[in-house]
């Protein structure tokens, strides 16, 4: 399927646009802040800097087409005093296919910057994500489709509006291709869910339950289809484990024989690692954050955690107050982050700093700004 809107672009008009905007210098390392608009920052890193097929990993927290202007310390508004006219993060004018044109144009040259095991996050929200999630289907695919992920953003709040009040926001879940990094992410058992899977208890009171020690389908090996204690298999199946393991495992105390002599395997809570993590995640805002819309820091600890290694790229080019790339640093991961407010680069610069006051290795990295003559140098 595909979105058509008037002043569409075609992928090549886009890949083959040439950016005007000349910058200071070129990163010398992979931790980069870039203090411009985003497109020319991703075709600078795209066509001078090398970076294409580096990047594992994108998270981006974009506008969400609401027609505000969001400042520090206020909430959004669709005007602003010019005595506030200092105060603006960031302005989020655009709607409508304007605003689509607008994300997707950035989407294509990220595409080209991700590695072939790379992913893509985008935070968005429910008025306009699902227009968005067609355009990521034609961007990456819609075989590159992973999650749609419910965010709870909030506590439950009483409107006065004719609808369900709104806690959540989505999170459209994206890989390059048919094998990304993936660090399998698990959430611990609550006592409730040990009570739930684990109902017996061994001598010492550990929980555990108990699992059949064959398995559907026909022998996988000469060694699965033998006899163990006396019995084979029963008809169609296999042993999980050749016979003599399943020795050891009885020796150890870990198969359990019922009263008409059926074996299963002891697997006891205390080892699992927990429960697979589901697509609805409870990582609320912060109820004061220093800049607006700033995003939860351990939402995107664990999904750079699940999506990149140690020492990948992760990119944040929408990075506002660089709770990502301060994510980044502290697990160990590289990283790019791109964005043209002021306000935002001088408080993404801030929050690392204060990194090597912390335990935390000292962020070091390249600060690149558009040249004098396209921008003035801001006084940082």
């Amino acid at each position: 399927m595909e979105l058509i809107y008037p002043n569409k672009k075609s992928e090549r008009e886009i890949l083959n646009a040439i950016s005007t905007v000349y910058f200071s210098k070129k990163p010398n390392q992979a931790n980069t802040l870039i203090f411009s608009d985003n497109l020319p920052g991703l075709q600078f890193l795209l066509h001078e800097c090398a970076f294409a097929g580096k990047i594992d990993l994108i998270y981006i927290d974009p506008p969400f087409a609401t027609n505000g202007i969001f400042t520090i310390g206020q909430e959004r508004t669709s005007t602003i005093s010019s005595s506030k006219a200092d105060n603006i993060a960031y302005e989020d004018k655009l709607t409508g296919e304007a605003f689509i044109e607008f994300l997707r144009e950035r989407l294509i040259v990220a595409r080209e910057l991700l590695s072939e095991n790379g992913s893509i996050y985008l935070h968005i929200d429910y008025k306009i994500g699902h227009y968005i999630k067609i355009i990521m289907d034609e961007i990456f695919g819609a075989e590159n489709f992973r999650n749609d992920i419910t965010r709870i953003k909030c506590n439950p709040k009483n409107f006065s509006r004719k609808a369900y009040g709104n806690i959540k926001d989505l999170i459209l879940f994206y890989s390059k291709g048919k094998n990304p990094i993936w660090n399998e992410p698990f959430v611990s058992y609550s006592e409730e869910d040990i009570f739930r899977l684990y109902k017996k208890t061994d001598k010492t009171g550990r929980a555990y339950t108990t699992v059949p020690l064959h398995a559907p389908g026909e022998t996988k090996d000469g060694a699965t289809g033998e006899m163990f204690k006396g019995m084979y298999p029963p008809k169609g199946r296999h042993w999980r484990t050749s016979p003599s393991e399943l020795e050891k495992l009885d020796e150890q105390g870990l198969i359990e024989w019922s009263s008409n002599g059926v074996p299963r395997r002891k697997i006891f809570a205390d080892e699992q690692k927990g429960k697979k993590m589901q697509d609805i995640w409870d990582f609320k805002d912060y109820q004061y954050p220093v800049y607006p819309t700033e995003k939860n820091l351990d939402l995107l600890k664990h999904i750079i955690r699940t999506s990149s290694n140690e020492n990948s790229i992760v990119m944040d080019f929408f990075c506002g107050s660089g709770t990502t790339l301060v994510a980044a640093h502290q697990l160990g991961r590289n990283w790019i982050g791109i964005d043209k407010s002021e306000i935002a680069i001088k408080s993404t610069r801030k929050k690392l700093d204060e990194i090597g006051k912390s335990l935390f290795k000292k962020a070091e990295y390249d600060f690149i700004e558009i040249e004098e003559n396209e921008l003035s140098a801001i006084n940082l």
